[in-house]
């Protein structure tokens, strides 16, 4: 009897208990996704504008909770959409009931709103963002010729320096948001530009000539350390505007890049006329008290920074290479206070550490960090200064901002990090704006940013590539990207990510780099100043 009353719990604890068991595993599985496609994938770039999203769950869905719990939106706008159920209730379907806008971010929220048939709720939150694809088969813009398309980017880009030159002082804002923010380098890019404007015949002579007199006027009057101008300053007042906490006195790299526009101006406006005369009397007057061989220290390197406050705490020595091999060039040159060749060769060229001499995609790269940095040191120095031809016993440096430019486009094209839009047609990495911030974009440095100045800034050196991306920006891009000074600053087609701004720093190189492309004036105009060409023999430079 004893035996059978054992025999009956074994088999209640065998038989039922597991039952049981189960029926708790049943209740305590949590209500949660298991998987979700994109028209049955699971891209999350170029998807299509004709879409579907299924989200598939582990338990059949409540379906009057559906509604109450999706919300699907697209750059942070209301989507309207149908679903369906299917898989038993345990997929949802989101079916939008129009196709979705081209080169936008959508995001799916499904949240714990959602609730299965048994009573469960949705334990996590379903977030899903994803990006359209671009329509870059039809052209955005009425064809052009070649000729027809540069005049057009160059006119418009000009624009920027001309129509939102500051009111009071003449200068470059630094950005379309800076309001009394100027900037001494991006003037110097600006006057260049605006000489394009006058050999064009976009604006008249006299017009540029009485804009340049007030700029240099302002300069007089402005904020100088030793004869150097800080990076910024307030357009009225031409007080410094600290660039950061101790750069709040001069900027020796950016005054290079004014001084190379002022002299350009110099060159360019040569009439015996009493205006022009007066403003090469001023140039000439502000060139020769910048005090370079005061920013040794009194030894052999040029330091970018000096501050009345700070002194020298910014420590930054001018070294290559970079986009600063035009402050080199014109501390060799100046009349008044010039620098010997050997702080040339122990700061810029680092006795020669500045060689590189590797290979990257079968181009070699004779100077600088591997694959180059970003293209806009190819671009400063040489706004002016004509690489062509330009040798000493360190590079060619013709073939230095070719192989370049060359290393920058076959690393788009490569595409390694498989980011949205890179091609043959869509390629550039340099310094400029990108969503999280401004950043110095290069292969080794890569964001998914695209920067038109920096393809068609290098036109000179890739004419082919450059003018195949001015197509392909202007006609399959252009109702995205093109504003009202030009092109915007950058984009991301892989977070559908356009810049709104532009920069002075951009928006110059673009104009100047096509001219010199087009037919060489800021390198002709430069290469005529004779304190320049005995600066670039002083360090050893055939040209």
């Amino acid at each position: 009897m004893k035996s059978k009353h054992l025999i009956l719990i074994w088999l209640f604890i065998t038989i039922v208990f597991p039952f049981s068991c189960k029926k708790e595993d049943a209740v305590s599985t949590p209500f949660t996704h298991i998987l979700y496609t994109i028209n049955g994938g699971n891209q999350l770039v170029n998807v299509a504008i004709e879409s579907e999203i299924s989200v598939t769950f582990n338990f059949p869905i409540d379906t009057s909770t559906v509604r109450k719990a999706c919300g699907f939106y697209g750059s942070g706008q209301n989507v309207a959409f149908d679903y369906d159920l299917e898989n038993e209730n345990k997929t949802l379907k989101i079916i939008p009931f129009s196709p979705l806008k081209s080169l936008t971010r959508y995001d799916l929220l499904i949240d714990n709103q959602l609730m299965s048939k048994d009573g469960k709720r949705l334990e996590v939150a379903f977030q899903l963002q994803f990006v359209t694809t671009y329509d870059d088969v039809s052209n955005k813009k009425k064809l052009l010729s070649d000729n027809q398309l540069l005049d057009t980017i160059q006119y418009n880009t000009l624009k920027y320096f001309w129509d939102f030159g500051h009111p009071i002082s003449g200068m470059a804002r630094e950005r379309n948001t800076s309001g009394d923010l100027v900037t001494s380098g991006g003037t110097g890019m600006g006057i260049m530009a605006m000489i394009v404007g006058v050999e064009r015949g976009w604006y008249a002579r006299n017009d540029v000539l009485i804009r340049l007199q007030k700029i240099v006027d302002f300069l007089e009057k402005a904020d100088r350390f030793h004869g150097v101008f800080p990076h910024w300053m307030n357009g009225v007042t031409g007080k410094t505007i600290p660039f950061s906490p101790k750069d709040d006195g001069g900027d020796l790299v950016e005054t290079s890049f004014l001084m190379a526009g002022l002299l350009s101006a110099s060159e360019y406006f040569s009439i015996n006329s009493t205006e022009e005369a007066n403003l090469r009397i001023d140039i000439d007057k502000l060139w020769r008290e910048v005090e370079w061989s005061w920013y040794t220290k009194g030894g052999d390197q040029l330091y970018w920074h000096w501050s009345p406050i700070h002194e020298w705490a910014m420590n930054h020595v001018i070294s290559g290479w970079n986009e600063a091999l035009i402050t080199y060039v014109l501390a060799a040159s100046s009349p008044t206070f010039p620098i010997s060749k050997s702080a040339y060769d122990k700061a810029w060229t680092r006795n020669g550490a500045m060689k590189n001499g590797k290979v990257f995609y079968n181009v070699t790269l004779p100077l600088g960090p591997d694959q180059g940095g970003p293209l806009f040191f190819s671009h400063y120095s040489f706004l002016g200064i004509n690489p062509n031809g330009l040798k000493d016993n360190h590079a060619d440096y013709g073939e230095q901002c070719k192989a370049h430019s060359l290393i920058n486009y076959h690393y788009c094209v490569a595409n390694p990090r498989k980011f949205s839009g890179y091609s043959a047609q869509c390629w550039g990495l340099t310094a400029s704006d990108s969503s999280p911030g401004y950043s110095a974009h290069s292969p080794t440095n890569d964001l998914g940013v695209i920067s038109p100045t920096a393809a068609l800034s290098s036109m000179p050196y890739t004419p082919v590539e450059s003018m195949a991306a001015a197509k392909y920006f202007y006609y399959k891009l252009g109702d995205k990207i093109w504003g009202q000074y030009g092109f915007v600053d950058a984009f991301n087609l892989s977070k559908a990510w356009i810049a709104l701004s532009y920069l002075a720093i951009d928006q110059g190189p673009i104009i100047v780099m096509i001219e010199n492309h087009r037919s060489g004036l800021l390198w002709n105009l430069l290469k005529k100043n004779n304190d320049v060409t005995k600066g670039l023999s002083i360090l050893g430079f055939t040209y």
